[in-house]
């Protein structure tokens, strides 16, 4: 089946009813709710989920004696709730209090024939009477009535009883004891939070889930907001301390709406003059936009129907990311040792980082460069203060900055060294990754990165990498630069041969040739050093920075040289319109003080003496590994070919709960953040131990 005709799947079309009403409520705070969602782009929410989504109606309370009214209001609710169910909507029903939920699951239930399930998310019981309610209002009363017991006014409304054994409640923390013996009498299950914090409230939904949707039969979903714990909710009517999570519980609830079972959603109790910060209002969009959500199936298929098919990911979708650890849309946790090929160097969401671009976000963003910004000035003192060179050239990708050094060496080579016009020479390695564009592609030894794609720009030659005299002998009087990798890393993480580097540098040196070291993934920290040309002892005439300057929040790069050369640009001569806004810049400046402040880069060169150790026992014990290849926290573990591949490795540690990748079907990288914890990294080379012992046992035995 192809990704296309997967995508015929589950594409409900909801319908929103919104209730204005506070007529159960102890004051009318809630009476705006479903307006102020609205305004707040509710409807727009799930749209970005692929789902069709419109507003049906908008429901009055009517004016008169409380309980007449809310009796008129909750009949032209289930009318307007069974009329959507009846054509084949999802209504979502947003309040107002909760006792519009006597209504809303009666129509349901009458547009069905039959009762739903019901899914009760909330901080509360609601299942009071009139006799036993010490307040009298009707928004705890609303459970009790959907039961068939309670004041007539919310009984009788057209539609079935609920079957009390297809009921299950999630997050109670605050009842009275009369309400909890009502409902277990009934066989009415409660998942309070005691039990949530004790077993996950993954454990208790599928519990739940189990409970309301026995024999595949419908269900729905009530979601009072106050069952938010009110650090993240504070708009509600009755705010309950030690409630649930935004983030667990849209993991929680993930893809509901898109089961096929799954026939309205109800949203009740928020208070938008309680919710001066819109916490509360995100919150309950968050919550829906996760139910609408596709599942990690159904993304793989979008992605695979309307994204074009340039790569292979691993059959994960991943939702969160925390220091090292990455979760998938299922909640489901991994170590990352990738790290995003470097960029995500500082773990994922680092306080101060995260602290800096909210801050910073709020106050100048991009303006572009036609005018100074109070942030780049700071970011390009620091970069250079740090790394040595007198000045930096700030864009956004790896590839930009490759393409802006060679531009530089290339003006250079005219204007300064004397090359005639056109005819400077660039010289890279085989085995080279410098990035995708036109002209780097013209510099890849790999068939498939040039495959169609020329004719490219003229004047790009490839040497052997490793190989001092060949540069020697490649050079000419047209010899601009010659642009190499430390370590190259999608190569296969290939470390030159000793002094290869410092040969380099003494050749350009003695030709007149820019030596550009391409540190996109091998800079800032990563290999032990600040800059892996460290390790040799050399100073490159320019060196090219990227992915990790970001702080993994944004794209930041940069090209680092001295005046001799960084001079030849002039206004208008090179440019970008994000490349040092103020955002980035301000990001930048703080991964900077990060890598310095957490001795990142002392930090990676220990734990890489202690990831390569550990790798060559692993390797020592298995005919499957070829080489072991690496410095500090940069690694490479290369498969014999013959015997397994490397990609079938990967998503063996994939269903370990490990990320890697593999390249070139080879070779698995090992990258992890650098603020890994020793027992993290120990934790994810046992696993990486126990995949190849796996593999191992399955290998044929000799005759």
């Amino acid at each position: 089946m192809s990704a296309t005709s997967k995508l015929v799947a589950l594409n409900p079309m909801l319908r929103f009813i919104g209730v204005a009403s506070a007529l159960g409520a102890p004051s009318p705070d809630c009476r705006d709710g479903a307006e102020s969602l609205r305004r707040m782009g509710i409807e727009a929410a799930i749209r970005r989920t692929g789902l069709d989504a419109g507003w049906g109606t908008s429901i009055e309370a009517p004016d008169g004696p409380r309980l007449p009214a809310l009796a008129a209001l909750l009949r032209e609710l289930a009318a307007e709730v069974r009329g959507s169910v009846a054509t084949g909507h999802v209504p979502v029903v947003l309040g107002g209090d909760h006792a519009i939920a006597a209504g809303t699951w009666r129509g349901v239930g009458a547009a069905l024939g039959g009762a739903p399930g019901l899914l009760w998310i909330d901080a509360h019981l609601d299942a009071h009477t009139p006799d036993s309610s010490p307040s009298h209002n009707a928004h705890g009363m609303p459970l009790a009535a959907l039961l068939g017991v309670g004041a007539p006014e919310m009984t009788r409304i057209a539609g079935p009883d609920l079957d009390p054994a297809r009921v299950a409640v999630i997050g109670v923390r605050s009842y009275e004891a009369e309400e909890m013996r009502f409902l277990a009498a009934r066989g009415v299950q409660v998942f309070g939070m005691a039990e949530i914090l004790r077993r996950g409230l993954a454990a208790v939904m599928a519990d739940a889930l189990a409970i309301v949707g026995a024999d595949d039969s419908p269900f729905g979903i009530s979601l009072d907001i106050d069952a938010l714990d009110p650090q993240f909710a504070p708009g509600v009517t009755t705010p309950s301390d030690n409630g649930l999570g935004v983030a667990e519980l849209a993991t929680a609830i993930g893809g509901l709406i898109r089961n096929r079972r799954c026939l309205a959603f109800e949203i009740v109790e928020y208070c938008p003059s309680r919710d001066a910060l819109g916490l509360t209002a995100r919150a309950a969009i968050e919550l829906l936009e996760a139910a609408c959500r596709p599942g990690g199936e159904a993304l793989q298929c979008i992605e695979a129907a309307r994204g074009a098919s340039n790569y292979a990911p691993l059959p994960v979708v991943l939702s969160e990311g925390r220091g090292c650890w990455l979760s998938d849309v299922n909640g489901q946790r991994y170590l990352d040792l990738m790290s995003a090929y470097s960029a995500v160097s500082f773990g994922h969401a680092h306080p101060r980082l995260v602290a800096t671009l909210a801050s910073q976000a709020t106050r100048l963003a991009v303006t572009s460069r036609a005018y100074f910004n109070d942030r780049l000035p700071l970011f390009l003192n620091r970069l250079t203060d740090l790394t040595g060179y007198e000045r930096a050239l700030p864009v956004n990708t790896g590839l930009e900055a490759v393409e802006t050094a060679l531009k530089a060496a290339r003006k250079w080579g005219h204007k300064v060294k004397g090359i005639a016009e056109d005819c400077a020479e660039i010289i890279a390695c085989n085995g080279n990754f410098h990035g995708r564009s036109i002209a780097i592609t013209g510099l890849s030894s790999e068939p498939q990165y040039r495959d169609g794609f020329g004719p490219f720009p003229p004047a790009l030659k490839r040497i052997p990498y490793g190989d001092a005299a060949a540069l020697e002998a490649a050079i000419t009087p047209n010899t601009a630069a010659f642009l190499v990798e430390p370590i190259q890393g999608e190569g296969g993480i290939i470390i030159p041969p000793e002094g290869y580097l410092a040969a380099c540098a003494e050749i350009c040196k003695r030709h007149n040739v820019l030596l550009i070291a391409d540190e996109v993934q091998t800079g800032l920290g990563r290999t032990g050093h600040l800059l892996a040309t460290q390790h040799d002892r050399i100073r490159p005439d320019g060196v090219i920075l990227g992915k990790a300057l970001g702080g993994g929040l944004l794209p930041v790069s940069a090209f680092l040289a001295d005046e001799r050369v960084m001079q030849v640009f002039k206004p208008g001569d090179h440019g970008s319109t994000f490349g040092g806004n103020a955002l980035s810049a301000a990001v930048a400046a703080e991964a900077l003080e990060v890598l310095v402040d957490e001795r990142l880069v002392e930090r990676s060169a220990a734990l890489g003496a202690m990831l390569l150790a550990r790798l060559h026992e692993i390797a020592a014990a298995t005919p499957l590994i070829r080489a072991i290849r690496g410095r500090g926290l940069f690694a490479g573990i290369e498969v014999d070919a013959a015997l397994t591949d490397a990609r079938t490795l990967a998503e063996a540690l994939l269903a370990r709960g490990v990320l890697t990748k593999d390249t070139h079907g080879t070779v698995i990288r090992i990258a992890p953040p650098l603020t890994i914890s020793e027992e993290e990294l120990e934790w994810g080379l046992q696993r990486i131990a126990e995949v190849f012992a796996d593999a191992g046992r399955r290998l044929p035995r000799a005759a």
